[in-house]
């Protein structure tokens, strides 16, 4: 895995007139998993419009594309699901594990390119990785042994943890949980810590279960790459701030954000290599006939200023957030 950092640029979205609607533009539906107004989501819908661009693909020209955002919400995206597939688009592009289930229920005719699924297999979207079959294909985000690499790297910069919560809500999190709870316990206990698994369905539960591992010492948070961490990313910044609690994010945007520390996927790169296979279905290929594809950027991110406050010191070799 290529262990780069990089920086992105966020820029706002583009009106484009009524009239620029030419007949022969080709139709796209995207559903996202994520609030519209998000920062992260704006940028990887820039990225993605971006690489679309570089093919000959421009929005308001030639491809009109019909936005839904279901920030988390399984029974908004089935709904939002629904109308996208009505308007009868080319493909569709479905950005998270729950927005991809729910237009795959709508329909297996459309193309659906999904971004950000950690199990597509185990999730029931694709018969194979090499040969998805059907109308399904795209691009995963996470393999379950990164489980045990979290575990390690939050043991790592804060060695006196004795307890690690994983935070997840199993409507939204891949398998409910299970693609990554798998290698939880086991690595957990490896390494000296008790791990602690209990599900998180709304704000009020998270905000209880934070509490109840920051009443005692030695607590420290897991975030799953789950819509739900990314949605209430800022109330479990908050909440691990007001009890001290170390915590370890999958995004970048995460850390940025507040959060102590952060490994994974670089989501605004995986949005922009999403335009080419889209690229592929709207000139004639099949999902069915294009592998699944794993990230290839990763990154690591530390956050100095929250470390300093949990009284953090990062080792020679990493390679903090600057602090703004």
């Amino acid at each position: 895995m290529n262990r780069r950092a990089f920086i992105t640029l966020l820029g706002g979205a583009t009106a484009w007139p009524l009239a620029a609607r030419a007949q022969q533009a080709r139709r796209l539906g995207m559903l996202i998993g994520y609030a519209e107004k998000d920062a992260e989501t704006q940028a990887r819908l820039a990225a993605f419009r971006k690489g679309l661009d570089a093919l000959g693909w421009t929005e308001g020209r030639n491809v009109l594309i019909d936005y839904r955002f279901a920030p988390a919400d399984p029974d908004q995206a089935q709904q939002f699901a629904r109308e996208l597939v009505a308007l009868r688009p080319e493909v569709l592009v479905g950005n998270s594990t729950p927005a991809t289930a729910a237009l795959l229920h709508e329909t297996h005719s459309i193309p659906i390119v999904f971004v950000g699924v950690s199990d597509p297999l185990g999730s029931g979207f694709v018969a194979s990785i090499a040969r998805p079959g059907g109308n399904v294909t795209g691009f995963t985000n996470f393999e379950p042994s990164l489980t045990g690499k979290w575990i390690e790297l939050l043991k790592e910069v804060a060695p006196g943890i004795a307890r690690v919560a994983v935070i997840f809500n199993p409507k939204t999190a891949p398998d409910g949980g299970s693609f990554f709870l798998s290698a939880f316990d086991p690595i957990a206990r490896s390494l000296g810590v008790t791990p602690i698994t209990h599900g998180v369905g709304d704000a009020k539960e998270l905000e209880n279960l934070i509490t109840a591992i920051g009443r005692e010492p030695g607590g420290s948070l897991l975030v799953m790459p789950d819509a739900f961490g990314t949605v209430h990313r800022q109330l479990i910044i908050l909440l691990a701030t007001r009890y001290g609690l170390p915590a370890i994010y999958p995004y970048r945007y995460q850390a940025a954000d507040g959060g102590l520390m952060s490994y994974g996927v670089d989501t605004v790169d995986l949005m922009r290599r999403a335009a080419p296979y889209v690229d592929r279905i709207l000139k004639g290929a099949k999902p069915a006939d294009l592998p699944v594809q794993a990230p290839i950027k990763f990154e690591l991110t530390l956050n100095q200023r929250t470390a300093r406050a949990l009284g953090i010191n990062f080792q020679p070799g990493c390679s903090p957030l600057p602090t703004r």
